[in-house]
């Protein structure tokens, strides 16, 4: 009975996404038919050429990258909550967002004083891409010294806080010795932005999102024995210190390699993994993995559909769409269902 339910919702939910796909291409500042757009999918032409041009270098990219944000996001929060057992755990929580702000704020706001050439080739998109990567990388390879060292999985949890608020602050003090442009760009660079990654970006993503979620299939088992504690985990013969390196090291691929193409987006890394609790009542990983990887997928898809604000000559910041939705429909969620399977 259990085994039927749950194949209903994630049939339910795979209709859905496919849907929504359609509906976000379809939606925007130029209404482009649904039928036109399956057409254009399925590699047959579009009845105008406006309409091709528009669906294969715009919307088809920006959803493939929406997709691809929703779902490393969203598993990498559920990878963060099992290995820390907190609820309030993101996927930015061992300080790769802030690693990732650090190092674009040194290009974008510390470019003036480099020289001219140089500047611009760190200004470009790539050159920030790169920034980011090496800041989160950083970041990254001090989390995992710090694991190797510590035992207790709280301590790290804590190291990662700690690292989060000295790269902000550093990015303030850059912040307040910034011109009104450079703050500018930069702001609009935290706010995320999803449409603007060409195919071979979105192909470097791809690669990181599927090493990222293959790294955490093949954690399933270490993350079922985790929610029952670490001493529980050692008794079922778990090697407790080469599971939390992969999980971080999971976390670490899928989130910084999002922050880097798309920017800091918030709320789904925290939110998703609830939402597919609540969903499928069950705290199995093999069932809440997959509803994740769908539900943050469809989330994902249906805020940058909102951003687009069909009909209207501009687009709101992705991030803002993400907490404005996000965050009431699972206050409400989490009031109405107070027994959220942990």
């Amino acid at each position: 009975m259990l085994k039927t339910k749950n194949t209903i919702l994630f049939t339910i939910l795979t209709l859905t996404l496919l849907l929504i796909l359609l509906l976000n291409i379809s939606f925007g500042q130029v209404a482009i038919p649904v039928k036109e757009v399956f057409k254009s999918i399925l590699g047959d032409t579009a009845s105008k050429e406006t309409w091709e041009y528009i669906i294969i270098n715009f919307r088809l990219p920006k959803a493939i990258t929406a997709i691809l944000v929703g779902i490393g996001l969203s598993v990498s929060g559920l990878l963060m909550q099992t290995l820390f057992r907190n609820p309030l755990a993101g996927p930015y929580v061992l300080g790769l967002s802030s690693g990732s702000s650090l190092g674009v704020a040194f290009v974008i706001l510390g470019a003036s004083l480099l020289p001219s050439f140089l500047s611009e080739i760190l200004l470009s998109s790539y050159g920030i891409i790169i920034a980011s990567c090496v800041g989160s990388f950083l970041v990254l390879l001090l989390v995992l010294i710090v694991s190797q060292r510590l035992r207790d999985t709280t301590t790290i949890l804590i190291v990662g806080l700690m690292f989060s608020s000295f790269t902000s602050a550093i990015v303030s003090v850059l912040t307040y010795f910034s011109s009104a442009e450079q703050l500018q760009r930069f702001t609009f660079w935290s706010m995320g932005n999803i449409g603007n990654l060409s195919w071979n970006s979105i192909l470097i993503l791809t690669i990181s999102v599927i090493i990222g979620l293959l790294l955490s299939l093949a954690s399933i088992k270490a993350l079922d024995a985790l929610l029952l504690g670490e001493n529980y985990a050692k008794s079922m013969g778990l090697n407790i210190q080469k599971s939390r390196y992969i999980i971080i090291l999971a976390t670490c691929i899928l989130a910084g390699s999002i922050t880097a193409f798309a920017g800091p987006i918030a709320f789904i890394g925290l939110a998703v993994p609830h939402l597919a609790k609540l969903l499928f009542q069950t705290s199995n990983h093999k069932i809440v993995f997959f509803g994740t990887l769908l539900i943050g997928a469809i989330i994902m898809l249906f805020c940058d559909m909102i951003s687009q604000m069909p009909g209207m000559d501009f687009t709101l910041p992705i991030n803002a769409i993400t907490s404005i939705i996000g965050a009431p429909i699972v206050i409400w969620l989490l009031i109405r269902k107070k027994n959220l399977v942990r």
